[in-house]
């Protein structure tokens, strides 16, 4: 049997979105339960696959497969496309199985030329039908340029303007049919100036090209960087919809709307959204015009509108999740395009689940699986200071399309966001109207703020995805992106100017406004005390400070994971004792030094064991080489040659020969224990007399030192160290004269300590996956030094995503999982986690729970993530 390329509507169903993508299912399921939904057909994710296994090309069998569609649509919709007496237009659109808002392409008005343009207005005198005949008309010819044969839109977007200024007209819709006339065929020539050949009039010719850009737009550069950040794969690849048009656009008795059955950043249970009379659907999206709220349909198209209330109900009664939908009304009828799971703020997400665990539509466990824990990020970020806020006066407003608060500089365009952030400054995007190709400056910025759009523009849509603040559709700045610099409120604003905006209300300020910590509501709990419930893993936090411990135990922590402890040697006063100690002769001057140390060290780690309230702390020795702690300033060498009795020279040639050709490998972690035992001795010391004092005052706690080696390749290494470790400590507690257990383990971040993971259980009582190291190590490659070919690496499909960030779970993911079941045989007592930035990571998280690990520990702000990602890796285990 030959392969099946295309699939009618009729023919697919809500579960073959891998095949259909997400459109593609979700309009064959719209079909099924009789929904009015234009028929076409679904070219599948596999043809994509296909296309590019091909050269980039669709091959004969897969066209005469779409052809065969369309001579279906046209027995369903009794026109014919290309025809000149009865033709049906179509429109082209991407649908990948994940939703990709305003990430890939879309053609409409497929099938016009002008013979068709003719035919069709020789059929229907109504002047106000020419014009839309040729609105339709230089709207595919721009699109089709743009998208399909990469023609920049600006050159049409400048024929427009400049059509606009010499009609004296501030819309597209004041322009008149002679106006529309002209500037399609001043499009047409700006094909041929810009491409050499003429406009393709034949509409085969057209259907295969436009294909073939959808298929195409899945590797553009702005896909890409979604994918990156939303952790899909390049294999999946995007289906193609093809479906008659309907026109938004026909006369003032049709428009087009993208509606929310419940507000998007709130959550609240009522319907939301955007219509535009006499329009079609990329005039909502893209923000061209600003748009009326959907209530007014009512009193626009009463039946229509009344029709889609009832639409509402039947797919959220369907879909059991709040649906996000674009539809289309043509001469007062109702047409469904699309609707999907709609993308939604954080505050809403909660919201939502709770409110549809309370109305019976999903369980608690259903609940807590439908939130995308990178989404909660968003939760925990900044507010405007309240009694600041009341003094500000707002200087403008539009709508507030994604939560928060941003301040900071202006900036005009996407790369100048990156630019300015990466020095450390703080900015505000200021945009016309964002475009998908603006997505790195989006991630850079504060917050975003567009003259155009309504809350489905492009901006509002990708800035509520990435938590970013946003605020959309302030018509009242006059914007000159030409010369950086806009006009709100009689004021100039240029680059460099302050602004603050709120995300939430669409305020607009003028200057810095300070920020707060958001606090978290009673969704937030509810929502997760259920992950709580559900998940295996535990969940402990990084954290060196005794406020940082605090946080993540506010936010969920349930013990200390990694306590990085040379991080608390750079404070004025034990840095100098560490410098001497860098620089002294003898073990007895180095333990001198370090004895100035020791109850420094011993407070910081009562007032972390305070915080954590008896739940464990896991505290590693010194990791970092000593040339990171040597003085720099030529005061400081001076102040150090004095205090050790040595000239500037001495010191200067002990800080030259701490010089590391690859400190990333060289002298660190426990081998500083191995050269200089006393550190460890001081150390352990420390840990020991702190826990003891901190179990005196609180009896009923258990407080149980867990003390990790890093760096640990060979357990001969780890014998050593440890042997200093426990002789020191069982010395203190037999001298304190009481009780006390502790643990010593060791950090696996080199790859041999994964491969001998047995023989190093044999000393060690606990594994923690260090993944920032163990995969430099596994891949051979720097994180600090990685940036520089990172970007040529996803460019040329070698790497999907940046390992640092999400684990790579093929490679450094298998030495893990080699070390958990080879160190478990040896001692089946053996406790494992991890302890990378990945540990905030949900994939990551999952890929733990799959290989057994007890705990993840990650910064505190990311530690509602973890648990959220947690229960889903759970609660998706056991629906398996």
């Amino acid at each position: 049997m030959a392969n099946k390329w295309v699939y009618m509507f009729s023919e697919g169903d809500m579960t073959m979105r891998n095949l259909l993508g997400g459109k593609g299912a979700n309009l064959a399921e719209m079909t099924n339960i009789g929904l009015p939904v234009p028929q076409g057909f679904t070219v599948t994710t596999e043809a994509c696959t296909q296309y590019y296994e091909d050269g980039r090309q669709i091959n004969d069998e897969i066209m005469a497969q779409i052809m065969d569609g369309v001579k279906k649509m046209e027995e369903i919709n009794g026109k014919k496309f290309g025809d000149s007496e009865n033709p049906l237009l179509v429109s082209v659109r991407s649908g990948a199985r994940a939703s990709m808002p305003g990430m890939m392409d879309t053609i409409l008005n497929l099938g016009l030329n002008d013979d068709v343009v003719a035919t069709m207005i020789k059929g229907n005198p109504d002047p106000t039908f020419e014009r839309f005949v040729y609105d339709s008309y230089r709207r595919f010819i721009q699109m089709f340029s743009d998208v399909v044969m990469e023609v920049g839109k600006k050159y049409f977007e400048q024929l427009i303007d400049k059509m606009k200024e010499e009609k004296g007209v501030k819309y597209d819709v004041d322009l008149t049919a002679q106006d529309l006339k002209i500037l399609a065929e001043q499009f047409k020539a700006e094909y041929k100036n810009q491409l050499g050949k003429d406009f393709p009039s034949d509409p085969v010719e057209q259907m295969k090209l436009a294909v073939e850009a959808v298929f195409r737009s899945w590797d553009n550069p702005r896909a890409n960087v979604y994918r990156r950040d939303n952790d899909i794969p390049y294999s999946w690849g995007t289906a193609v919809n093809v479906m008659p048009m309907v026109f938004g656009n026909l006369n003032n008795e049709s428009g087009t709307g993208v509606a929310f059955t419940r507000d998007p950043a709130t959550g609240e249970n009522k319907l939301m959204g955007e219509f535009l009379i006499n329009a079609q659907g990329e005039d909502v999206v893209a923000g061209v015009r600003t748009p009326m709220p959907i209530a007014q349909m009512e009193q626009e198209f009463p039946e229509a509108y009344a029709e889609f209330v009832k639409v509402c109900d039947t797919l959220e009664n369907h879909y059991h999740d709040m649906q996000d939908m674009e539809f289309t009304v043509e001469n007062k009828k109702l047409y469904m395009l699309q609707c999907r799971n709609g993308k939604r703020t954080a505050p809403a997400a909660l919201k939502i689940a709770c409110d549809l665990v309370d109305e019976g539509h999903k369980t608690e466990e259903e609940a807590v699986a439908m939130i995308d824990p990178r989404n909660l990020d968003t939760l925990l970020h900044p507010q405007f200071d309240a009694a600041e806020l009341k003094k500000a006066t707002p200087i403008g407003k539009g709508l507030g399309a994604s939560p928060g608060a941003a301040c900071g500089k202006v900036v005009f365009t996407a790369e100048d966001a990156v630019e300015w952030a990466e020095r450390g400054e703080k900015v505000v995007l200021v945009r016309l109207e964002t475009s998908p190709e603006d997505i790195t400056g989006m991630k850079s910025a504060q917050g975003i703020l567009t003259v155009r759009g309504g809350m489905t523009s492009h901006a509002a849509v990708v800035a509520r995805g990435m938590g970013t603040c946003c605020v959309s559709g302030c018509g009242d700045i006059v914007m000159d992106e030409e010369n950086k610099k806009f006009e709100l409120a009689g004021k100039t604003y240029t680059e460099g100017s302050e602004i603050s905006i709120d995300g939430t209300t669409g305020n607009i300020y003028d200057g810095l406004i300070p920020t707060v910590d958001a606090t978290i509501a009673g969704e937030f709990g509810r929502v997760m005390a259920w992950a709580d419930k559900y998940r295996k893993l535990k969940v402990r936090t990084n954290a060196d400070t005794p406020a940082d411990a605090k946080k993540a135990r506010e936010l969920g922590a349930e013990g200390i994971g990694l306590c990085r402890t040379e991080h608390m040697f750079f404070e004025e006063d034990r840095i100098a004792a560490f410098r001497e100690m860098i620089c002294s002769d003898t073990v007895e001057e180095r333990e001198e030094a370090l004895a100035k140390i020791l109850p420094y060290q011993q407070g910081d780690f009562e007032a972390l064991y305070e915080a954590l309230e008896g739940n464990p702390v896991t505290i590693r020795f010194l990791d970092p080489p000593l040339h990171e702690f040597v003085p720099t300033e030529e005061a400081d060498i001076k102040k150090l040659a004095e205090a050790k009795g040595k000239s500037v020279e001495e010191i200067k040639a002990i800080i030259d020969s701490l010089h590391e050709f690859n400190p990333m490998m060289g002298h660190r972690g426990c081998r500083l224990a191995v050269t200089y035992p006393e550190i460890a001795k001081m150390q352990t010391s420390a840990v020991i007399r702190a826990a003891i004092n901190v179990k005196k005052n609180h009896p009923d706690w258990t407080v149980e030192p867990e003390i990790m080696i890093p760096l640990v390749g060979d357990v001969k290494e780890l014998k050593n160290v440890k042997d200093v470790v426990v002789a020191t400590a069982d010395a203190e507690i037999a001298a304190a004269g009481v009780e006390m257990k502790y643990e010593v383990g060791t950090m696996i971040e080199i790859p041999r300590a994964a491969l001998t993971a047995d023989q190093i259980a044999t000393e060690a009582e606990f594994f923690c996956f260090g993944t920032n190291d163990l995969t430099q190590m596994t891949f051979g490659f720097s994180r600090d030094d990685a940036g520089k070919f990172l970007d040529a690496y996803y460019d040329a499909k070698i790497y999907e995503s940046d390992p640092f960030a999400k684990l790579d779970q093929t490679g450094v993911g298998q030495l893990m999982e080699m070390a958990v079941e080879k160190g478990k045989k040896v001692r089946p007592s053996l406790h494992c986690g991890i302890c990378g930035e990945h540990g905030g990571d949900p994939s990551s998280v999952e890929f733990c729970h799959k290989i057994g690990l007890d705990y993840v520990s990650c910064s505190p702000f990311r530690v509602p993530i973890a648990r959220l990602a947690a229960a889903q890796a759970a609660i998706a285990d056991k629906s398996k």
